[in-house]
């Protein structure tokens, strides 16, 4: 009995130590869908006061869009940052996008409470095919694409943002 503790306890120990380093590894979206941008840019989805709006107004901006959902808690730690970073790049004509994994009556209570900024869309469940479409197969939140003036992806974001990175990279918009 002894023995055998002896040879599975290591072996567990191996196991959760990889488990751990695989999941704390980022994991990059694959290549978005050339038509993940016109997709986008066609919802007309409501935004957090329950108005309906069609996302076609952002093209021809450099956008940083956020997917998000209130019970993702490293969504919900990210957000006073994009908010204070949508402050910081209004002057240069960027605009930061929410886009809402949840229900509208979620979205709007934690808009009020949190005084968001930036424009919250309430996209549900329907945003899990742009998701996809953006090359984020796994449909994993926080997702963020920054979409340049042209129309194109120029990067993308799995899991918690890195704002310093994401700092450097607006430059690229």
């Amino acid at each position: 009995m002894k023995r055998n503790i002896l040879i599975f306890v290591p072996i567990a120990l191996l196991f959760c130590a990889i488990g751990i380093y695989f999941g704390m590894q980022r994991h990059t979206p694959a290549t978005p869908d050339n038509a993940a941008v016109a997709a986008l840019f066609a919802q007309e989805i409501p935004d957090a006061s329950g108005k309906t709006a069609s996302l076609s107004q952002w093209k021809g901006k450099p956008l940083v869009v956020n997917f998000w959902a209130t019970w993702c808690a490293p969504c919900v730690e990210e957000m006073p940052e994009l908010n204070a970073l949508q402050g910081e790049i209004a002057a240069k004509n960027i605009q930061v996008i929410g886009i809402g994994v949840d229900s509208a009556d979620n979205i709007a209570k934690f808009a009020e409470k949190y005084k968001i900024s930036y424009p919250l869309y309430v996209a549900g469940s329907s945003a899990t095919a742009l998701l996809r479409q953006f090359g984020n197969q796994s449909g994993g939140l926080p997702f963020t694409v920054l979409i340049g003036r042209d129309g194109q992806v120029k990067k993308m974001y799995l899991g918690s943002i890195k704002f310093d990175e994401l700092r450097k990279d607006l430059t690229l918009l």
